[in-house]
């Protein structure tokens, strides 16, 4: 214990210079909450579904509701039922096991639905692409409208992937 308290009491304070924040994103803010007011009239709800991932990409978009994304307030929040949702934000490459209750959802999200393809698994497979369990991509099942690379992609990707998709929603023609 003596050792450790005085390795710390002989180590420098590091006088390297805070990092700035970059908060470019933030500032439009109430400017991607009107837009999806203007698209929907209402928050946005995204199901998002576990195909099979290892769990990078959900970290990732558990991220997105910290204080500092806080994609609440913009007027994205998750929902536990495909029934309640616009989107579904799929992670992972389709397993065999997954692939029904995927199929299932799907059908269950009412129209017009969006898909987005949420990290490299969902849209090419991956590293496990090549597994006996795996069926290979989401687009091999579903009709996926926004991929979003990365392995796990950052929360700001996500995020713009997810807006993406609300674009594209809004450039659909009325049923």
């Amino acid at each position: 214990m003596w050792q450790l308290l005085k390795q710390y009491a002989r180590t420098p304070t590091p006088d390297e210079p805070v990092p700035e924040p970059n908060d470019a994103w933030q500032g439009g803010s109430r400017h991607i909450h009107q837009e999806i007011l203007d698209v929907l009239g209402r928050a946005l709800c995204i199901r998002q579904i576990d195909a099979g991932s290892c769990n990078g990409c959900e970290l990732e978009i558990h991220a997105l509701n910290n204080p500092y994304y806080n994609i609440e307030g913009l007027g994205i929040r998750f929902v536990a039922s495909p029934r309640h949702a616009d989107m579904l934000l799929v992670t992972g490459p389709l397993t065999l096991n997954m692939r029904e209750a995927v199929r299932r959802a799907w059908e269950a999200t009412p129209d017009p639905k969006l898909v987005v393809a949420a990290g490299d698994c969902a849209c090419t497979g991956g590293i496990f692409r090549d597994s006996y369990a795996v069926c290979g991509p989401l687009s091999t099942l579903l009709p996926v409208d926004v991929y979003v690379p990365g392995c796990p992609p950052a929360p700001i990707d996500l995020l713009k992937g997810i807006l993406t998709a609300l674009r594209a929603r809004r450039a659909m023609p009325a049923p």
